[in-house]
């Protein structure tokens, strides 16, 4: 089993609505590691290791999102693993 990395980034209604939490539920459900965050610019960024299928599973439930949300675009592209995460948290808590 190999690890991949993750760096996601979620466009459209995605702050103020459980979005991060929504994340940190789904990537620990999966056994992931990694953090979410909210960005200044009104994104949601992802950083995620793990197993490349359970990695596309958060993928496809964060292009739905929770139910208040609304995303507009998914950003996605591979980076090196760090191994630098232990669970999957919500960064700034």
């Amino acid at each position: 089993m190999a690890v991949h990395a993750k760096h996601i980034i979620v466009h459209g209604r995605v702050q103020g609505v459980g979005f991060r939490y929504f994340v940190q539920h789904v990537g620990n459900r999966l056994g992931l590691c990694g953090n979410v965050r909210n960005c200044p610019d009104s994104t949601v960024e992802i950083i995620v290791e793990g197993e490349t299928d359970k990695i596309s599973d958060l993928i496809r439930k964060v292009e739905s999102g929770p139910a208040l949300s609304r995303v507009q675009r998914v950003d996605v592209a591979d980076i090196p693993v760090t191994g630098a995460y232990g669970s999957f948290l919500i960064e700034g808590w």
